[in-house]
């Protein structure tokens, strides 16, 4: 009987052990079936699966289709893109009712991530205008007259092909911008805007310089066909026929500070000071700095005041002030965040950077500091 009571307990205990070891053999297989399936889930997908980046930037171009040479732009932008295994260029042409604010805004909404200006000045200013206080920066074809902004940034000039290496292969940099406000238009006898008049509250973003005098003539009679066949030099051209014209009486008010008077041919308040065919009428400007530079400009005794006024501007280039009292040609400088021009007796033409703003009495012209990020060397 001990025995057998013995084998009996020996029997249940081995029975007991076998399903012990049985449940401990599931649990250890599903324990291991749930790793791997967690592993496999955190773990990366091969280099073959995984979905693909685009490479490179989404370039988008808005370009003037009235400029010389816009359907051959077009072609080496596709072009240069291709070469370098870039995403398809985007196009958007201007018109005159939208001169490329929409365009650039449009751009940006599928997705480009460099928006390029494709023409003069006109359609820079129009581009910044809408990337201005954004991330999308701003890059230039040059192919307008005075290309003032492209002088400034050192840009290429002359080769489209140069230029878009600077677009895919530049870094960006932010700049200041300008904007000038028309705070009172010019009026005849009756009270009403005269059909060249500005009109109030007209506000304009500018790059380079806002003038009004003397410059803002010049540009408002540069004949449009001229500047076509001879590019800048039409400016100069027009400039002529206002040499005799009358001095303006100003009055100037920096920084909200006390009002100064004065006489004058010309002035201008800059955010960089390089124009066409070498001239540099800003030496201390800096597109950079988060102020802009005014420049009164004024003449007497005629052709010889010009004269002295011209060799000012050639020595101020070269790094050399002359500073002497009673010159008949002569530029004043100082700098300014804020400036308010009021034309004394009568409306005067004003221009941003190259285009005519009409006849003013009143100008409000500050900076917006780093507001514009653009695409340089």
């Amino acid at each position: 009987m001990a025995q057998s009571r013995y084998g009996s307990s020996m029997g249940w205990e081995l029975w007991l052990l076998a399903v012990a070891v049985l449940i401990a053999c599931a649990a250890l297989t599903l324990a291991l079936v749930l790793w791997r399936r967690t592993r496999s889930q955190h773990l990366p997908r091969p280099a073959a699966e995984a979905e693909p980046d685009e490479a490179g930037e989404r370039v988008a171009v808005v370009v003037n289709p009235s400029k010389e040479g816009a359907a051959e732009l077009v072609e080496i932008v596709k072009q240069v893109c291709a070469d370098a295994a870039l995403p398809a260029p985007l196009f958007y042409e201007t018109t005159v009712e939208q001169p490329g604010g929409a365009q650039a805004r449009e751009a940006v909404a599928a997705g480009a991530d460099v928006v390029v200006a494709a023409g003069g000045d006109g359609t820079v200013r129009a581009v910044a205008g809408a990337l201005a206080g954004g991330d999308v920066p701003m890059a230039i074809l040059p192919v307008g007259t005075g290309n003032l902004l492209a002088r400034n940034l050192d840009l290429p000039l002359a080769s489209v092909a140069d230029a878009m290496g600077i677009v895919i292969g530049g870094r960006d940099h932010r700049i200041d911008v300008g904007w000038a406000r028309v705070t009172e238009s010019d009026v005849g006898l009756d009270g009403e805007v005269r059909p060249d008049g500005a009109t109030p509250g007209d506000t304009q973003l500018f790059l380079v310089i806002a003038g009004l005098g003397f410059d803002a003539a010049m540009v408002a009679d540069a004949d449009a066909s001229l500047k076509r066949r001879v590019g800048w030099m039409a400016y100069f051209l027009a400039g002529v026929r206002h040499l005799h014209g009358r001095r303006l009486q100003v009055q100037v008010v920096l920084d909200h500070g006390e009002p100064v008077e004065a006489r004058l041919r010309s002035i201008m308040v800059g955010n960089c000071g390089r124009l066409p065919g070498g001239v540099t009428l800003l030496p201390d400007a800096e597109i950079d700095d988060g102020v802009l530079d005014v420049a009164a400009i004024d003449t007497r005794g005629g052709l010889a005041g010009w004269a002295q006024l011209l060799g000012e501007v050639v020595m101020q280039g070269a790094g050399l002030r002359a500073g002497l009292p009673g010159k008949i040609g002569r530029i004043d400088h100082a700098r300014a965040r804020h400036t308010v021009i009021r034309v004394m007796g009568g409306g005067e033409h004003a221009q941003v950077d190259g285009d005519p703003l009409g006849r003013l009495r009143e100008l409000e012209v500050w900076v917006d500091p780093g507001a514009l990020r653009v695409r340089t060397t």
